[in-house]
Parts: C-alpha cells; structure tokens; sequence
C-alpha cells in the first residue's frame, strides 16, 4: 500500500488504502471543509511539529455505545458524591490548551500543535466542535474536546488535574449523548484508559459503515452549553 499525497480538492482516497498502521495521506489543509470531509469518511489529522499534516484511519477502531459506558465502582462513588461540576462549550479553548500541555504516555494521545488548536476552535466556532469541562471550587480541573457529525462523535484529546476529573467529563458527556441518540463516540486509538471506560475495538469495516449510518441523520450544530439542563436527568 502507499501512502497518499493530498491536493488542493478537499477529499480523501478510500480508508481501506491506509497503510497497516493506519496512516492514508499526507499534505492538504485543516480547512473546515477538508475536516468534516475527513472525520465523515472515519479520517483524522495527527502529527508533530516537525511533520506535514498525517491523516489516518487505524484498524481496528475503538467505539464506545454512550449508553454503555462503563463506569467502575470508585468512579461511581466520585460521582455520586458530587465532587464535580460539569458543563459545556464553556471554555473551549482552555480545554484544548490544556490537553496541548498535557503530558501523554508514548503512543497515546494528540499533539496538538498550534495549527490543529486553531482549526479546533475554529470548528468550535462553527458550532461542529465541542468541549466538556470538570470544575471544582471554580477551577478548571479537567476536560475533553470533539467533534459531531450526525449521530456521531469523535473524541480527540482529554486532560485532568485532580483524579477522575476527566472521566466525570466523560461520562457525563456518554450520559447526555445517549439521551440525544447519538450512536457511538469514536476514540480513534486503542489505549488502556479507553478500554477501561468501555472501548470496543471495531474492524474499520464496520466502523465505516456505522459511521454512514450515523452521518445520515442531522447534526447537533451550534453551543451545546444548554446540555446543562440534560445534566439532572443524567444520575449516577
């Protein structure tokens, strides 16, 4: 297999001409048009600051059914006790600055350089990009940001300053999305924390074809920060 030089035309060759460790093309932009023309074909950008733009699309992909998320004992007692606040599209870009400066275990995780930070908050903006924040005492403790289409949505980075603070995040975003019938989210690589939290790894096959299915339905476009209002129905 090969890998990909992309042109100024914001499309993509088949997924299942990616490379065995998922990589399918190299170049293009970050453009919105070539984003949700990337994420709506099961692609995403990942690379470092001394690379061009990589876009990938791995197999096996790991796909959480929010409804099914599985939440273990001792982070249900954190969540019970109430030990954080959680809300949405309130500070956006602190989230994604904070996972930029997140320490990540080799491997796992994005490197978000400046360039993939703005193109973020620029999907933000548009209102197809969304973040989930954990407070406690009025501080930003922990978070996570993505991206919808559809019935879909595709988490990219998470980061956390007090134990739990991210996985509060988590699932209290599984929580509101199963009650707005969202299919899966697509946590793109296969890592112990999301394995933990319930990650099935699905053949691309079927991820792509489930993904079809979800992109078919309407999105979920502009601030989610009224999901508040989901929050109460949403009980440990």
């Amino acid at each position: 297999m090969a890998v990909f030089m992309l042109g100024d035309e914001p499309c993509f060759p088949d997924p299942a001409l990616a490379e065995p460790d998922g990589l399918l093309a190299v170049g293009g932009d970050l453009g919105i048009e070539r984003l949700v023309c990337a994420y709506a074909q099961g692609i995403f950008p990942w690379y470092g600051p001394d690379t061009p733009i990589l876009w990938w699309s791995p197999d096996p992909r790991p796909l959480i059914e929010p409804a099914h998320v599985h939440v273990s004992r001792s982070l249900r007692r954190q969540l019970n006790r109430g030990e954080f606040q959680v809300t949405f599209d309130q500070e956006f870009e602190a989230v994604i600055g904070a996972c930029a400066r997140s320490p990540r275990p080799q491997g796992e995780g994005t490197w978000l350089v400046w360039d993939m930070i703005e193109a973020y908050c620029e999907l933000h903006e548009h209102g197809l990009a969304h973040s989930v924040e954990a407070w406690k005492d009025g501080r930003l403790v922990g978070g996570l940001y993505g991206v919808a289409l559809g019935r879909a949505f595709f988490g990219e980075s998470m980061f956390h300053k007090e134990s739990g603070a991210s996985k509060t995040a988590f699932v209290t975003l599984c929580r509101v999305l199963a009650r707005w019938g969202f299919d899966f989210v697509d946590c793109q690589q296969v890592t112990p924390h999301m394995t933990a939290l319930g990650a099935v790894p699905t053949p691309r096959r079927e991820f792509l074809s489930r993904l079809r299915a979800a992109i078919d339905h309407p999105t979920r476009k502009g601030s989610w920060s009224d999901a508040g209002g989901e929050l109460c129905a949403c009980s440990a």
